[in-house]
């Protein structure tokens, strides 16, 4: 079975069920964003939300995806940058719970935090400091790393250090492995759209967007011209559609994939968990079809849970269930 190596900020997800939005609001964070906050705000925003219900996980987009690849059996690692602090040891510990080969950095500070607010509904907006996790840098890269990977899967929140992504991808190209990019965020897509263009163009990775991110790249309120426009620079593309599913683009041809029935609760790592099982149906020669269907059974599993992971005896079922595919 192939191995696949995750690249991106090393974050412990703190999230936070509002009763209204007023508190986004309050600290100008725009719902359903992705906003960078320093450690000041990071502690007024986790005071002024003391008295609500509170779930905490190691997380970030692309250490999300891979505990999927891992639950599904794949063998993975995840290198990312930690503070030397009890934050940090907790990631690593929770790395090793499950099956992931940590390659942690370990730096003087902080460790991140990507506190999540879940709105009424389940729409969440980030409000991330990202600490220790900025300190990963294209210097802490070297070929042996990627050596025995098959593919690699990097979140889009990254290209804050563009030569991190840049020289991952270039490690990636001459040990001739499969890449993937999650494009992350709307606002993230609207600020770095020159170099992500420029990325995509190059290294062609395999892309997954949702219909906001889609729409900053593209300029297209259309997910299905979107999805035509990317796919002119990547073989294989992916464009979320919410409650309406996935439209899917493999190699000249396109697809269109539901959602499963669900009780959604929080939103929180739905995108991550659809690359996972889109990721573990395609590295594993499944019909695009499938690996969509794969996508759409585990972002369904996890908006029925608090956070973005999936308790053990839902993934009993997850397994069987893809064994029929």
């Amino acid at each position: 079975m192939k191995k696949v190596l995750g690249i991106g900020n090393a974050l412990v997800d703190i999230i936070l069920f509002l009763e209204n939005d007023s508190l986004l609001n309050f600290f100008n964070l725009p719902k359903g964003s992705m906003q960078l906050v320093d450690l000041e705000k990071s502690v007024q925003v986790e005071k002024a939300t003391g008295n609500l219900k509170k779930y905490m996980s190691s997380g970030g987009s692309a250490a999300n995806t891979i505990h999927g690849l891992a639950r599904l059996g794949m063998e993975t690692a995840f290198l990312g940058s930690v503070g030397s602090d009890e934050y940090g040891s907790f990631f690593n510990s929770d790395m090793i719970e499950n099956n992931i080969k940590p390659l942690l950095i370990s730096r003087p500070g902080e460790t991140g935090r990507a506190i999540s607010l879940v709105s009424p509904g389940g729409e969440r907006t980030f409000a991330t400091f990202l600490g220790a996790a900025t300190e990963l840098d294209a210097n802490d890269l070297h070929k042996e790393l990627f050596e025995e990977y098959d593919h690699l899967h990097l979140e889009g929140y990254l290209v804050l250090n563009q030569q991190l992504v840049s020289s991952s991808m270039d490690f990636a190209k001459r040990n001739r492995m499969t890449v993937s990019l999650d494009l992350a965020s709307y606002n993230i897509v609207e600020s770095h759209f020159g170099f992500l263009n420029s990325i995509i163009k190059e290294y062609h990775p395999i892309v997954f967007a949702n219909e906001d991110e889609a729409r900053a790249f593209t300029g297209s309120d259309d997910p299905g011209k979107a999805l035509n426009i990317i796919s002119e620079y990547s073989e294989t593309v992916v464009v979320k559609t919410g409650d309406k599913g996935s439209l899917i683009a493999h190699k000249g041809n396109s697809y269109k994939v539901g959602i499963i029935d669900v009780n959604c609760i929080d939103t929180t790592g739905a995108g991550d968990l659809y690359a996972a099982g889109f990721l573990f149906g395609l590295l594993n020669d499944l019909h695009p079809q499938l690996c969509g269907e794969a996508g759409a059974l585990l972002a369904g599993k996890v908006i029925e849970e608090p956070g973005a992971k999936i308790p053990a005896t839902t993934w009993n079922y997850i397994l069987q269930k893809i064994k029929t595919y």
